[in-house]
């Protein structure tokens, strides 16, 4: 974005008509305010051709249609047209094409249909964006091309070839170091907020976020700013005092040793709502540590239910839990292909209800858009994670969706205790 992509096409379509390359330009973007800062570099280049050109302003092409344009003219006839993004623009035209952030107009395929006769008699044509996910023409383009199957001419500028380039230099105004150039890069990613805007807004990567199972949009609406619900209860994540809460509180935890993290989350429930109280997050902690802290909080009274990971490694911790703690307060939880359904789908009902708060943090936030639903050839549901740089293998996603699970009313064994035998010498007396 911004790298003067369009200001350079203004040149370049200033110069055909200058030489009679093409006969007229005719250039499309998404808005109209694109449209006008496009003719605007167009009138600039002119000047710098020290050629005639008269500014027309916004002149009426097809009153029926109701197509517009903003008209830049040429001496030599000549013109520059700089259309809406109405495909009907296009119809019985003749010259040079450019689709200016081609990826972000309405109707894209009628577009193309409309536009691509108009460069019949060899004219070029050029299609200039950035990315707006996937389900687009403009992503089959650029995946058509890369495979060979459409023989057009392909380029690329990421934010680093843009920064190789010289781009940091002409923003500072003098030539930067290599140190300043890294921290600009790092300092924009973290201001990008999210992987989606840096991706591609800056890499030109195409993120399909129709397949992720936690869009952006629901996790940023159940984020805030600190983890205390509206009762005011305190909260200390430092582990030099122990959680002061008094409301129920459940416990979730994802075990994990080498490769992934290990992550215990910590909600309390108000109203039937779920409160984020701690995120505790240890990578490549000794066993010993980690039950050390998962035991101080079992230990808290007000603590219902914790359900741990009970695959693969966390089976050894989730027994010596049991074995402390009884199995009516933990649960060993079998991630099965069944009940990782059932996880998911409940924190997706939560988010979609807003009955869940969640800490506005960047890596939990990736780490739970990173979850992708897949539905197998034998119609089975599998849950991957996307490429991400968050580390871990989505383990707070996983963590969460225990202590979730664990809040389930219609969960954990039914408990039975009987009062003392009845005995009394006046049950009867009267009758």
């Amino acid at each position: 974005r911004r790298i003067g992509a369009t200001y350079v096409q203004a040149f370049e379509d200033v110069r055909d008509c200058i030489e009679k390359v093409v006969p007229a330009v005719w250039f499309s973007s998404a808005d109209e305010s694109a449209a006008r800062e496009y003719i605007l570099y167009c009138v600039t280049w002119a000047k710098v051709y020290n050629t005639v050109a008269r500014e027309l302003g916004e002149i009426v092409l097809d009153e029926k249609k109701n197509v517009k344009a903003f008209v830049l003219e040429f001496s030599n006839g000549a013109r520059i047209n700089a259309l809406s993004s109405n495909p009907k623009a296009f119809r019985s035209k003749g010259g040079k094409v450019v689709l200016d952030e081609f990826a972000f107009h309405n109707d894209q395929a009628e577009l193309w249909k409309a536009a691509k006769p108009v460069i019949t008699w060899g004219f070029p044509l050029r299609i200039l964006s950035t990315h707006k996910g996937q389900q687009n023409l403009f992503y089959k383009f650029i995946q058509s091309i890369k495979k060979g199957s459409l023989n057009w001419s392909l380029h690329t500028t990421n934010i680093f070839n843009a920064v190789e380039d010289g781009l940091v230099d002409k923003i500072f105004k003098r030539k930067t170091t290599q140190a300043e150039r890294t921290e600009w890069l790092q300092q924009l990613e973290q201001d990008a907020f999210d992987a989606h805007t840096w991706q591609e807004e800056y890499c030109c990567i195409a993120v399909d976020e129709s397949t992720a199972f936690l869009p952006y949009e629901l996790i940023m609406a159940c984020e805030a700013d600190d983890r205390l619900s509206t009762n005011e209860l305190s909260f200390r994540d430092d582990q030099t005092e122990p959680l002061t809460l008094t409301g129920p509180l459940f416990i979730g935890y994802d075990v994990g040793r080498k490769k992934d993290l290990s992550v215990i989350w910590v909600m309390e429930e108000f109203e039937n709502h779920l409160y984020t109280r701690l995120v505790k997050i240890m990578e490549r902690t000794p066993f010993k540590a980690q039950q050390e802290v998962l035991f101080d909080l079992l230990r808290m009274p007000n603590v219902h239910r914790c359900c741990i990971d009970a695959t693969g490694l966390g089976m050894q911790m989730a027994e010596t839990a049991q074995e402390q703690f009884g199995k009516y307060r933990i649960e060993a939880v079998m991630f099965t292909g069944r009940v990782k359904e059932e996880m998911a789908f409940d924190l997706l009902t939560r988010f979609q209800d807003k009955t869940i708060t969640i800490p506005a943090d960047k890596s939990i936030r990736e780490d739970f858009h990173s979850i992708r639903k897949i539905v197998t050839a034998a119609n089975n549901i599998r849950f991957d994670v996307a490429q991400s740089d968050v580390s871990g293998h989505a383990d707070r996603f996983w963590a969460c969706a225990l202590a979730a699970h664990a809040a389930k009313k219609d969960q954990g064994p039914v408990i039975v205790r009987s009062r003392r035998k009845l005995e009394s010498k006046t049950l009867l007396q009267g009758f």
